[in-house]
This record gives C-alpha cells, sequence and structure tokens, in this order.
C-alpha cells in the first residue's frame, strides 16, 4: 500500500508504485478525479527478439527524487538483456503535463535495436463506460477522452515522434486481455480508434550503439477539451522538453527554500527528509485549499474507499507545518475552503471532497434513538486554533481573517460554546480524532480549549473585551473540568475520555481507561497542563509503558488494541504521528541540549524507516518496519515537519 514517488502542480497529481509504473491520475482536483484508479500503465522493452515488462523480477530498480525537488531520479537495470535506463518525470510546475524522460543505454558492445512501450489504461472520471480513443495523425498523439476530460499522449526521439501505435479494449471486457499484450511481441496493431472501456499503447524503435545511450521524451497533456490538450503539447514543444523538465525542478528547489532556515544543529539525512515532507505535503495540496490525507488507491481494498479527503484536523494541523515554513498562501486556501464548507450552526463535518463536498463518512447521525450530531468536534476546533496562530504569525498582513471574523471565525466559537453539557460543563459527546469512538475525548476536550482560548484572543482584537472574556471565562471552565473528569486517581493518570452509558435518567458517565497517545499530547500542547506537572509526568510513564515498544521497530502506538492493518498476532503498528508526539514532549521538556538528543533520536527512527524516495507511510508492522496502510500520508510528513520545526527553536533557546 505505497507510493514510491509523487508529483503534481495543486491541480493535478500523478502516483507511481515500486516500480516507477503510474497507479494514480488525478485532475482538475488533487485527489479528485483518479483516472486510472489503481489500475496500471506499463513500460516494456524488446531487445534481441526478447520482451520484458519492467514488472519482473529480472530487473532491479531504485527510485527517489532529484534532491529538493518533485522530479523523480529512477534506475532500471536488467543484466540479462544488457540495458539500463534512467528515468525523470516531473509534472510541470505551471502547466498539466506529465513529463517523463528516459536514457536508455546498451550495455552490450555491439549495436542493437531496442524498443521500448509505454501502455496506458485510464478508467476517465473513475469508471470505464463510454471512454473514446483515437491515433490523431495531425499530431501522432493517441487522445483519450470522455465529456470534459481529454488526454494526449505522445513522445520524442531524435526530433521523431513515436514509432508504433495501438488503441483497443482494455482488459476484463469480452474476453480481451487488453492492449499492452500487443507490445509483447514487438509490433503493434495501428488500430487507429476504439470506444467504451479503452486502453492505449505507443513504441519507440531506438538503434543503440554498444555502450552508448539514446533518449525519449514522453507526455501525457491533461485538460477539458481538445484544444487545450493540444495548446499544452505545443507550449512543451516550443519551451524545450529538456528546459521544461529542470525549470520545473529549479521552481521547487526555489519553493521549499522559501523560508531561511538555519539546520546547523541536524544532520542532512534528517534536513534531506524535512525539505522532501514539505513538497509531499505542497503536492497533496490542491490549488483551492483541500489538504488531501493520501492519494493511494491500495485503500480500495478495504470497504471501496480512499484517503483522497480534506478532513479539517489534518488540515488544522498540517497547516501549522506550512506557517511555520512561509506558505501562508497555500494555508489562507485552507481557511478559505473551510469557511466555504462550514455547515450554517459553526461546525464542520467529518470529511470533504477536494471539491468541497461532503466526502463518505461512517459518523451516526443516531444514538440509540436520540439525534446524535455526526462530527469529531476537534477538527473544528482545530481549525479555530490554527487560523489564531496563523494570524499570529502573520497579522495585519492578512486582510482574509478580518473579513472571516463575523460569518466564519465567530460562528465557530459560538457552536464550541453552545455544543456543551451544562450538567458537567464537558463538551456534548462526538467522534474522536481516530473516527472509531462516540464520546467524550481528553484529546476534544483540550482541542475545544485551545480553539475558544483562540476566539477569545480573536474577540478582543475584533470585537470587544466584554465578549474576548466571555470566551476565555468558558475556555477554562472546559480546562477545568476536563482536569477534573478526565482524571482516574486509582492509577494517577488522565484517562482517553469518559462516555455516557443507559438510557435518559438513568445515564451515567464511565470512564474509558483506553491508553491513547493522543491524551498526554492534548494536555501539554495546548497547555492544559504545564509539561512537568506530576499528573501529565505519570500519564507519560504509563503511556510510554503501553504504547513505546523497544523491538526491531520500536516506536510508538496510538493507543493500546489498535486493530487497524494490524498483523494478526503482532503488536500494535508503529505511527508516525504518535512518535512525533512523543518527540514534541521531549522538546518541550528538555532542559538543556543533552535532553534535546532524545527528540533527535526520533527524527533519526523516522528516517530509517522513510522509503528511499522519503516517502512516508502512516504506520509500520513490527515483524519488519514495512509500511502499512497509505504511503505518503501528508499528516506524517506534517507532523516530523513541525517536530523539526520545533526542535530548532529549542536548540536555538537552549544554545
Amino acid at each position: 500500500m505505497t507510493r514510491h514517488v509523487i508529483l503534481g502542480n495543486g491541480n493535478m497529481l500523478v502516483c507511481t508504485d515500486k516500480n516507477s509504473l503510474i497507479r494514480d491520475f488525478y485532475y482538475p482536483y488533487v485527489g479528485q478525479e483518479n483516472h486510472v484508479s489503481g489500475f496500471v500503465h506499463r513500460i516494456g522493452i524488446w531487445v534481441d527478439g526478447i520482451f520484458s515488462w519492467v514488472t519482473q523480477d529480472e530487473w532491479n530498480i531504485e527510485i527517489k527524487y532529484k534532491k529538493d525537488s518533485l522530479v523523480s531520479d529512477v534506475k532500471m537495470i536488467n543484466h540479462r538483456l544488457g540495458i539500463e535506463i534512467s528515468m525523470m518525470e516531473a509534472v510541470h510546475f505551471e502547466k498539466n503535463i506529465y513529463l517523463r524522460d528516459l536514457k536508455v543505454k546498451n550495455n552490450f558492445d555491439r549495436e542493437r535495436e531496442i524498443r521500448i512501450f509505454f501502455s496506458q489504461h485510464f478508467h476517465i472520471s473513475e469508471d470505464d463506460i463510454g471512454d473514446s480513443i483515437f491515433y490523431d495523425p495531425k499530431t501522432n498523439s493517441i487522445v483519450n477522452y470522455k465529456g470534459k476530460r481529454y488526454f494526449l499522449m505522445g513522445g520524442r526521439s531524435k526530433d521523431k515522434d513515436f514509432d508504433d501505435y495501438a488503441v483497443g479494449v482494455s482488459g476484463g471486457v469480452e474476453n480481451k486481455g487488453g492492449t499492452y499484450i500487443d507490445c509483447e511481441d514487438g509490433v503493434l496493431s495501428k488500430n487507429p480508434v476504439e470506444h467504451g472501456s479503452t486502453d492505449s499503447a505507443i513504441g519507440f524503435n531506438l538503434k543503440v550503439k554498444g555502450r552508448e545511450e539514446e533518449e525519449i521524451n514522453y507526455w501525457i497533456s491533461v485538460g477539458k477539451n481538445y484544444g487545450e490538450v493540444l495548446g499544452i503539447r505545443d507550449f512543451i514543444l516550443k519551451r524545450g522538453f529538456a528546459k521544461a523538465m529542470n525549470e520545473t525542478a529549479n521552481y521547487w528547489i526555489q519553493w521549499g527554500s522559501k523560508r531561511n532556515i538555519n539546520f546547523d544543529s541536524l544532520g542532512e539525512d534528517i534536513v534531506d527528509l524535512f525539505k522532501r515532507s514539505l513538497l509531499i505535503i505542497r503536492a497533496q495540496t490542491d490549488n483551492h485549499g483541500a489538504v488531501t490525507a493520501a492519494n493511494d488507491t491500495h485503500t480500495l481494498r478495504f470497504k471501496r474507499d480512499t484517503y483522497s479527503y480534506m478532513w479539517p484536523r489534518d488540515g488544522a494541523l498540517i497547516s501549522r507545518s506550512l506557517d511555520h515554513a512561509g506558505h501562508s498562501d497555500l494555508t489562507k486556501k485552507f481557511f478559505k475552503f473551510c469557511s466555504e464548507v462550514t455547515a450554517r450552526e459553526g461546525y464542520l463535518m467529518h470529511k470533504y471532497n477536494p471539491d468541497g463536498s461532503l466526502g463518505s463518512s461512517w459518523h451516526s447521525w443516531l444514538k440509540g434513538d436520540k439525534i446524535q450530531l455526526p462530527i469529531q468536534e476537534d477538527e473544528t476546533a482545530l481549525v479555530l486554533d490554527a487560523l489564531w496562530k496563523h494570524y499570529e504569525k502573520y497579522g495585519d498582513k492578512d486582510e482574509m481573517i478580518k473579513k472571516m471574523y463575523k460569518h466564519f471565525i465567530k460562528n465557530m466559537g459560538d457552536f464550541l460554546v453552545a455544543f456543551r453539557n451544562l450538567d458537567t460543563g464537558l463538551p456534548k459527546e462526538s467522534y474522536d480524532l481516530w473516527e472509531e469512538k462516540l464520546g467524550i475525548h481528553t484529546f476534544t476536550c483540550c482541542a475545544t480549549y485551545a480553539g475558544l482560548v483562540a476566539m477569545s484572543k480573536f474577540a478582543g482584537i475584533f470585537e470587544d473585551k466584554e465578549k474576548a472574556e466571555e470566551y476565555m471565562n468558558i475556555a477554562e471552565d472546559i480546562r477545568t473540568k476536563t482536569l477534573e473528569y478526565m482524571f482516574d486517581k486509582e492509577r494517577g493518570i488522565f484517562v482517553k475520555g469518559v462516555y455516557y452509558e443507559g438510557a435518559d435518567e438513568n445515564q451515567r458517565l464511565v470512564m474509558d481507561r483506553t491508553i491513547d497517545a493522543s491524551t498526554f499530547y492534548g494536555l501539554f500542547e495546548f497547555n492544559l497542563l504545564n509539561v512537568n506537572d506530576a499528573r501529565l509526568l505519570r500519564t507519560v510513564e504509563i503511556t510510554m509503558n503501553r504504547l513505546w515498544f523497544d523491538d526491531a521497530c520500536s516506536g510508538m502506538a496510538r493507543y493500546e488494541n489498535d486493530m487497524y492493518h494490524r498483523v494478526p498476532g503482532q503488536r500494535e503498528n508503529s505511527w508516525i504521528i504518535s512518535t512525533m508526539w512523543l518527540a514534541e514532549y521531549y522538546i518541550a521538556k528538555a532542559r538543556n541540549l543533552k535532553e534535546l538528543e532524545l527528540a533527535r533520536d526520533l527524527f533519526d527512527w523516522v528516517v530509517e524507516r522513510a522509503l528511499p524516495s522519503g516517502v512516508l507511510s502512516e504506520q509500520f508492522r513490527p515483524n519488519d518496519s514495512k509500511p502499512a496502510s497509505v504511503a505518503p500520508l501528508t499528516w506524517s510528513h506534517a507532523s516530523y515537519v513541525v517536530g523539526v520545526i520545533k526542535y530548532l527553536n529549542k536548540f536555538k533557546e537552549l544554545s
């Protein structure tokens, strides 16, 4: 369940697998629509009468990125065939076109004819019904389209277009194996048109001298009509393929260095992953503001759904990393997105599609026979907290916040005030941040406190001191009640939360004693407790005893008995998010540089578990440290960025 490379520009996103083959192709939003949906675009080689797909075991493939950029750096070697391929890929930073450059080397001493084939298998707008595909003789291209989605595929070698082509019916339809099979004899049929469920292939015939190489430029331009994709193709040809690739690499290098950060106290590997993480966060963020969680469609195996949604909680926490790195232009778009989807009562729903429509959800509108709002309250509160931190950093320079105050910011704050049980002073029941349990959770209470503190500060600036004081009084009441209700006196620690048991007048509050990393994190991150408070120290100690592991994988689980993607017979998986929370705790608590090294050790732990490309998974299996669930997960990369920024700030303070 991993994508080793993702390439994008905020309008489109291309994800490739362990063989550097396209598995996901999103347009016109990052995360929506996926026109490949886990199917595959193949690469094959014919030489000396032998054909080989690069997915075969005889190929050795090394996948990385060019340093500090969103350009891939791939090496493919087949010793039996004597073929070596060096490949770079990018999505142009400005134009909606996927670029692929191959240098094909003949490792034998004699000249040989080498044929390179690319097959394309689109499910346009996420299904394979009613697609059309044709060979376009005017441009020597393959055009695949349906409605307002067009894909133009072509390429050149030595100023010559591709030599061979075929379009046809894709695999699984009418007992057809798929047009890609036509590649395997080294010659394509040149069938010029097909419709329905379609795929295609193009081929390049190279004459390569012994120990020398030849180059192929390949592209897929994307648009809403034929004229648009043709115009993008013409732009690249006029610009020059190499120049377009180089300017894309340089654009991302400059983007990642927008803020001048002193990394002298950290090693090169940690810094490289920091910069890679920022780029991956950017690639997974749509230009309209949606910060998508992940775009790895292997998750379709689980209830036929994906992570290609905008969770307000993820977005709020990820926005911290972007603001820290100086990319306020992106966070402003995120906040604008939230302002446009917030319910009129002031709350944010479970998750959203990148176009702003409501995403899928498993949260019920009922608890028994009573209406239950299907939300995670922390998502609304965290957006409010993130808004204040954004304003605090950029202040009066950001006119957007002023415009948002009455119809969005105040609306959210008033919802947090109203969504309380007046008998306890705590927030009403909602779902926890892991989207599993209904109750009143310590993390949610902490986030709500932070959201109301932010609201108080906003009111002090945009409204009046009396209103600001009212919000702060309610925030402090929630803080007091959280420390009262969530503290387990028997064990001397804070619990995950409480929930109501029983019906109507017989209802009572019951503690959920599950050890959960979010409990200690919420308490110190949102300032309910001083980091040296004895109750917090005890909570961290018990959490470490249960959720930290010193085995081959090590790392911290998110909560005890977590079954999500758990290997049968093994312990809970380790998560980057919870491990980075521990790093943040060490940073907050450090009194000297030696104590600060505890956090740096955890950065090394993350670096060791990143893919060679720098991609971070959501979680790791205990038996082999292999990624589990989706990769890359935007929140994993953001939690690493935030941890590193906090480390650098604390290092400067202690130095």
